[in-house]
């Protein structure tokens, strides 16, 4: 996961705002950043410097390596089979995509999706 996608994970978690963490890092150690970098570095335009990240990481309460690899797999609740499920399902035209449903469905024990609109 990218940082700045684990960025506003952390974020919306936390409720911070973007003013919140712009006005907190220098009481963190942090040279100043303002509402637009911080914002920026939520989008993903800019990454922040390691003095920033540091503080990002005491802000968000997390250890400032996983703002950069391994939060991401504590943050989505999602394993890598279900990623790699998902990733095939939509490599698939709608009428696999129907029939997979239907046969998930039944091995589950669950009722089988209504067809959507265009299946054949």
């Amino acid at each position: 996961m990218s940082i700045d996608t684990t960025l506003r994970l952390l974020t919306k978690a936390s409720g911070l705002s973007v003013t919140d963490i712009a006005t907190a890092l220098p009481s963190l150690g942090s040279a100043r950043a303002g509402v637009n970098t911080v914002s920026a570095w939520l989008k993903g335009e800019k990454l922040p410097g390691k003095e920033q990240l540091d503080a990002l990481a005491r802000l968000l309460g997390v250890p400032a390596s996983a703002l950069l690899n391994e939060l991401s797999s504590t943050i989505d609740p999602r394993s890598k089979d279900e990623i790699d499920l998902v990733t095939s399902y939509r490599a698939l035209d709608n009428r696999q995509q129907v029939a997979l449903l239907e046969l998930a469905a039944a091995m589950s024990g669950r009722r089988a999706p209504r067809k959507r609109k265009g299946n054949a």
